[in-house]
């Protein structure tokens, strides 16, 4: 077990989404074993990964794609976790009552049992990722999942840029944070911000990984996806990757290739990292209740929420 040796050795499964719900789950079948083939304790899956990134326009018939939790994902992801002995991390599309639908995540644990379910907190609304219109925000935390793998925060996409997040999944115990993504260009942008934008989405998760002292693995889609004939789309810039304590890339896969990428986090480099770089010991919790504020601005000192006593 991962536990006993305090390694963690993570599968990212990076691929491409064809208009059959049934046909994606196969695929992502198949390269889940795939993982399980080479050694993995814990598997990702990109974020909505059964269907193309329906969030690309408003439509009322994209609802009928939600599932309920536990569901046909989870029962058919909870066989295959159970015959591998594998963690698995998938995404979906949530149905928690009529009308309420959430971006979310189930972690499955090796057993078939769940382990835990993430909500997406941070719901964005831009050209292309009309989220709003889809889910509602999730109500369940930043949360951190005991498995037999280890110790597993979980992200989703546009949570990934948020410091905050990353911190407060830190804070309670994470070794390793999986970030489930569905993230690209729009085409007209790639050819004069495509490496500007990779690169920033890269380098703000090394951030995290260096600021927390943690593992980190971002896990996106490949391909060209559009909403109808003659939309422009959607260009998903793939580059699926992980990276450790020190921000060191430890694996990154192509733009527009499939992939399974082997990565092994070892707990015991978060310790001997963090005790030399010890920003969690030296954090002022003292003077941090401002964060709480949507906006501080000149006056910070008259608008600033109130310091709790310790």
């Amino acid at each position: 077990m991962a536990g006993d040796t305090g390694t963690i050795r993570a599968a990212l499964i990076q691929m491409a989404m064809s208009d059959d719900p049934a046909a994606n789950l196969e695929t992502a079948v198949v390269r889940l074993r795939e993982a399980a083939a080479g050694g993995a304790t814990v598997a990702c899956l990109p974020e909505l990964y059964r269907t193309p990134y329906f969030c690309q326009s408003e439509d009322p018939r994209a609802f009928d794609l939600a599932e309920p939790v536990p569901g046909p994902t989870t029962n058919a992801l909870a066989a295959l976790a159970r015959e591998h002995r594998m963690v698995v991390v998938a995404p979906l599309f949530e149905r928690r009552a009529p009308g309420l639908y959430h971006n979310s995540a189930v972690v499955i644990e090796r057993d078939g049992s769940l382990a835990g379910l993430y909500r997406k907190m941070h719901i964005p609304d831009d050209p292309g990722y009309y989220e709003k219109y889809y889910f509602a925000p999730g109500d369940l935390g930043f949360r951190c999942f005991d498995t037999s793998a280890g110790r597993i925060g979980v992200l989703i996409c546009w949570d990934q840029w948020f410091p905050e997040a990353a911190r407060l999944v830190a804070l309670q115990g994470a070794d390793l944070v999986l970030v489930p993504t569905a993230i690209g260009w729009h085409p007209r942008e790639r050819q004069t911000l495509g490496d500007a934008q990779v690169d920033a989405w890269i380098t703000v998760q090394r951030g995290h990984a260096i600021a927390n002292g943690i593992y980190w693995a971002a896990v996106n889609r490949i391909g060209h996806e559009r909403p109808a004939p003659g939309h422009e789309g959607l260009q998903f810039w793939g580059s699926t990757f992980a990276c450790d304590p020190h921000g060191i890339m430890l694996a990154r896969a192509p733009a527009d290739a499939g992939a399974v990428l082997l990565v092994d986090a070892d707990r015991r480099r978060v310790e001997a990292i963090r005790r030399a770089w010890p920003f969690l010991r030296d954090r002022r919790v003292d003077a941090a209740a401002p964060l709480a504020a949507r906006w501080l601005g000149p006056d910070c000192g008259s608008t600033a929420p109130s310091v709790p006593t310790p």
